[in-house]
């Protein structure tokens, strides 16, 4: 009997990594390495960037500039184009993988689950029937079906679509 592995390399720098002592999503705002961050857009007040460490395909967050980890600490323009983002990533997901619903969730402090509780980030995930196997459901392992590469493309592709069809 031959063994089969599952390789998803991205999960063990989560996992072993040292975490940083500074903000990791207030990093990501250098402009000069928009690819390697995962920044697809970039916005008057928010960015949107692929999860390194995904649920599923796909899965988007939508970032505030602000380091603020409370949505009331928020300038309302900038919780206003939080949800204007929203909105263009539904429309992107359907256009560009034809999901079957959307996972949306913001996670505020560290008691609700949030991974980097002091900046909060809103998390956007294509789901599809039956994307939720006996690997997530029992192994508490996660197949991603395309690579990083694949689907920044594609989602940054269909983003600055809709925006620019929006303008």
């Amino acid at each position: 009997m031959s063994k089969k592995y599952l390789y998803s390399p991205w999960r063990i720098d989560y996992i072993m990594g040292e975490k940083p002592d500074d903000c990791v999503m207030c990093r990501a705002r250098d402009h000069e390495h928009d690819e390697d961050n995962l920044i697809m857009y970039r916005g008057k007040a928010c960015y949107i960037m692929l999860n390194r460490y995904p649920y599923n395909n796909g899965h988007l967050m939508i970032v505030p500039y602000a380091h603020e980890s409370r949505i009331n600490d928020l300038p309302p323009e900038t919780w206003q184009e939080a949800c204007d983002l929203i909105r263009i990533c539904e429309r992107s997901y359907h256009q560009a993988y034809h999901c079957e619903g959307i996972n949306i969730g913001l996670n505020l402090g560290a008691a609700a689950g949030a991974g980097i509780a002091e900046h909060l980030h809103i998390h956007m995930v294509p789901r599809w029937n039956g994307d939720s196997n006996f690997m997530s459901v029992v192994g508490g392992e996660r197949v991603i079906p395309e690579a990083f590469e694949t689907s920044y493309k594609r989602l940054k592709q269909e983003i600055l679509r809709q925006i620019s069809s929006a303008e």
